[in-house]
């Protein structure tokens, strides 16, 4: 460990965080030299816990001694501690956000679907969904509340992207996800056939059953569907899963955004025990 003090944002030395795009950090033509972002004191302990590789850490002087009180492991890595003040912080990517501390780390790899396919009995399949916050919030309810892995078609948001990671809480770190065997979407569904899931959509269409009807909670396997913001599932999709289930709403509203339905999904389906 070696602590250093950074007193300008133009210091090439932060550039991972004040300066690389998140798809400079993916590091698409290497693929080793990837790493990600880890905003907040809780993520880095996490992050920590749990063995991530750590090329440096990135912290407001005022709270560098209750960094390493809290992540004493940091002190025996071979990495830069850097130090700034307040101001040196907020100009980087505010300081109410961060509350003072980043750190940069080898981005993980991803489970692979085989692996979340046979080990799974609850198990979330999104497509399309593209605002990293919701991304976040998906994974952190998923942790929450039982689902044992996520799938992700090719054109969902990077769930490790920095913000997701931060409103994830981290959790992204804990739910094994995996790109969505190819082709979108055959590719999945014959995959989910082969393992025995059963397919069940979040959609409005004259076919959906309540979320709350006892035959779902009862299945063995489930594989629960989600789709982008906007237009939700695509046709395609819609016209493959076994079943399509509704959240009954009230006052008019036709239906939550996927960040609430994808909890109060996960809260029905895979967190409450089965009759």
């Amino acid at each position: 460990m070696t602590i250093t003090r950074i007193d300008s944002l133009d210091d090439p030395r932060i550039d991972s965080y004040a300066r690389l795009t998140g798809r400079q950090l993916k590091s698409v033509i290497n693929p080793g030299d990837a790493s990600i972002i880890c905003e907040s004191l809780y993520v880095i302990q996490l992050a920590a816990r749990l063995g991530l590789a750590f090329r440096s850490v990135l912290v407001d002087e005022r709270h560098l001694q209750r960094l390493l009180d809290l992540i004493p492991s940091l002190e025996d890595l071979d990495i830069p501690i850097y130090v700034a003040s307040r101001e040196v912080m907020s100009g980087i990517v505010g300081f109410r956000v961060t509350r003072g501390y980043l750190a940069c780390v080898d981005r993980p790899r991803p489970a692979s679907a085989e692996d979340i396919l046979s080990s799974s009995s609850r198990i979330a399949v999104v497509e399309g969904l593209v605002d990293v916050s919701n991304m976040g919030a998906l994974f952190r309810s998923a942790a929450a509340l039982g689902v044992d892995g996520v799938l992700l078609a090719p054109t969902c948001a990077d769930p490790l992207s920095r913000r997701s990671i931060r409103v994830s809480m981290g959790t992204v770190f804990q739910v094994p996800w995996a790109p969505a065997p190819p082709p979108w979407a055959g590719g999945v569904f014959e995959a989910l056939r082969a393992h025995g899931f059963e397919s069940v959509a979040m959609a409005l269409d004259d076919r959906a059953v309540p979320l709350g009807d006892s035959s779902l909670a009862k299945a063995d396997k489930l594989a629960l569907f989600f789709g982008t913001e906007g237009t939700g599932l695509t046709e395609e999709v819609l016209a493959s899963v076994d079943r399509t289930v509704i959240i009954p709403m009230s006052h008019g509203v036709d239906s939550l955004n996927v960040a609430a339905s994808s909890a109060v999904a996960f809260w029905e389906l895979c967190a409450r025990p089965r009759a």
